[in-house]
């Protein structure tokens, strides 16, 4: 959708095209020649995501280093289980680390223990839970509730949550009373901010088209072997031709996105010939660049930095998924719901859309939104919260295969 004043547009990434724009753990030891003594060992994890554990949890490096450890360790646990089938509804890490293990049952939740893992057997679960987020999915679809920021499944609390900004509008209302509806099934958390996009237009543009700004995210190969750019949908929502240093690379072919409309907020760019897009990660100085070593999705909890044009390298937690939100638009256009949006604790402010996320050393996703007014204070460990698009379901959706070190 085009806009009367192009330096209204909202819409905007962050990173430069020679870099991924996520950033994670750097691992391995460099081999010397026979006789010669080897280097020293690479650190297990990027440095500056290991201080700003260390800072939100109040412990020292070598504690966040640890729990880290501890994280990946119980995630390959429970892939384990997975792939031996055993009936799991979702996990989620706790506040002391520990990853929760849903289990379907009693026997589930018995194999779960002795995997090693922590074991529960929820009162509703993911499936139940899944379920009603779907219908109120279905009745936000039919008329945007501007007073609901968002809605998501909340594995730790068992619910689906529901946060609510203040307006009253008719649709808010009549969305409030369906939710409600559910019993306990659903908190309703009142209290927050309005959503939007998170873009501006700001000088000395990253990735530039019409006049408007984004950044480069994840590089890609689609099942024909061609290149492609993994970026937020809403940066190319008009399918335009995109310039690194005023010169064409790129040109936006898919969009999920389109304000005022049921939105995902995925979408790809074809690379041109002679172009590509890195495999490192910039941290805007913080701590060199890092390469991407793949996708897996970290759980609710799990450790988690992004990088960003604005606020450049923050850090946080994962919070939820499978959340749907409100945007709101600063120029006046129809409120717009997106789904399949993942939450985080990481501090974002307009400018970095499009920015990667990272846990550990596994991709993300991209900046999608978050609070209208949020401030952040410059520093890696920033309080706030975001939105951001889940990488693998965009790679899922086109077909794609990340570009990886």
């Amino acid at each position: 959708m085009k806009h009367g004043k192009k330096n209204a547009r909202r819409y905007i990434v962050a990173a430069s095209i020679g870099a991924l724009l996520s950033a994670g753990a750097a691992t391995g030891a460099y081999a010397g020649t026979a006789g010669e003594p080897s280097a020293p060992a690479a650190p297990a994890y990027q440095p500056e995501m290991v201080k700003a554990l260390a800072t939100t949890l109040g412990v020292s490096e070598k504690a966040a280093v640890q729990r880290l450890d501890r994280e990946a360790r119980q995630q390959d646990r429970f892939a384990e289980l997975r792939e031996d089938r055993v009936s799991t509804l979702g996990a989620f890490f706790a506040e002391d680390g520990s990853l929760v293990v849903n289990a379907a049952d009693a026997g589930a939740a018995k194999e779960v223990r002795a995997a090693g893992l922590k074991a529960r057997v929820p009162e509703r679960g993911e499936s139940e839970l899944d379920r009603i987020k779907a219908q109120l999915d279905a009745k936000a679809l039919k008329s945007a509730p501007a007073g609901v920021s968002a809605w998501s499944v909340d594995l730790a609390s068992d619910t689906v949550t529901v946060e609510v900004n203040g307006d009253s509008d008719a649709a808010t209302r009549s969305f409030l009373k369906a939710a409600k509806s559910n019993g306990d099934a659903v908190r309703v958390v009142k209290g927050q901010e309005k959503l939007e996009t998170q873009a501006v237009v700001p000088p000395g543009s990253r990735m530039t088209f019409n006049g408007y700004l984004c950044s480069v995210g994840y590089g890609a190969e689609d099942r024909y072997g061609r290149q492609v750019l993994v970026t937020a949908g809403h940066c190319i929502e008009d399918l335009p031709e995109l310039a690194y240093n005023g010169t064409r690379f790129a040109k936006g072919t898919h969009t999920r996105f389109a304000l005022g409309t049921r939105s995902v907020d995925m979408g790809i760019a074809a690379v041109d010939a002679g172009n590509s897009i890195g495999l490192d990660v910039t941290t805007y100085g913080r701590a060199g660049t890092v390469p991407v070593e793949g996708s897996k999705r970290a759980p609710s909890g799990a450790a988690l930095c992004k990088s960003g044009q604005t606020t450049g390298w923050t850090c946080g937690k994962v919070g939820s998924y499978n959340v749907s939100v409100t945007y709101t638009d600063r120029n006046g256009g129809p409120d717009t719901v997106v789904t399949g949006l993942a939450s985080s604790s990481v501090c974002t402010q307009g400018g970095d859309s499009g920015g990667a996320y990272i846990s550990g050393d596994q991709a993300q996703g991209m900046t999608s939104g978050g609070p209208s007014n949020q401030r952040c204070n410059g520093q890696v460990n920033a309080r706030g919260s975001s939105y951001f698009q889940p990488l693998d379901d965009a790679l899922a959706y086109y077909g794609l295969t990340l570009n990886t070190k």
